[in-house]
């Protein structure tokens, strides 16, 4: 890839950094688009010895590029996304991977069907994790930032996504405690 389309991919990329979250942070910020990914990444290279089947590296892959699409349209938090918002988000993000170079472009493509078709073991991973990352910030959080809603969606969200494997139930079970400590503290408060 030459330097001037090297650093034009990163600079659209540069905008996850800015593009903030619904999540807050442990210090009370709201949590970059940026920051998401790379703990989602960071839990997959965390979780090579659970699952040594799937090819890691591309689930590492996967979630790294997962949130392109935000550079264009920005965060919208789950409970308020819209088919036709993922509709947009893909459009832009397949419309701006056609002008990389291959085997990029070739790659990204083939890389976001797969995510999109939630089909192969890599993609229910990465989905799994893209959910459990939101859960997990938000225990971190202040409870202060949560909204009414989001004291139900903290067992929900997410659930659907780690029945395929008995490892991310046994963590979905250990967030859900989690969660109802942190609930429990607040009505203690």
């Amino acid at each position: 890839m030459n330097t001037a389309t090297f650093l034009d991919i990163l600079a659209v990329a540069e905008k996850l950094k800015c593009n903030t979250r619904h999540s807050w942070t442990s210090s009370g910020r709201h949590e970059s688009v940026a920051e998401h990914s790379w703990r989602i990444a960071l839990m997959a290279l965390l979780m090579r010895d659970e699952f040594p089947k799937i090819d890691m590296d591309k689930v590492i892959r996967m979630c790294l590029i997962h949130d392109l699409g935000e550079a264009f349209t920005g965060d919208i938090p789950a409970f308020e996304k819209k088919e036709e918002d993922s509709k947009k988000e893909d459009e832009e993000l397949f419309k701006w991977i056609k002008t990389f170079p291959n085997p990029y472009r070739e790659e990204f493509t083939e890389l976001l069907k797969e995510m999109n078709e939630l089909n192969t073991d890599e993609a229910k991973l990465y989905k799994a994790l893209d959910n459990l990352e939101a859960v997990i910030q938000h225990n971190e959080a202040d409870i202060s930032t949560w909204i009414p809603l989001e004291y139900d969606l903290q067992f929900t969200y997410g659930a659907d996504k780690v029945k395929f494997s008995p490892y991310l139930k046994e963590l979905k079970e250990e967030i859900d405690q989690r969660t109802t400590e942190k609930i429990a503290q607040k009505k203690e408060a």
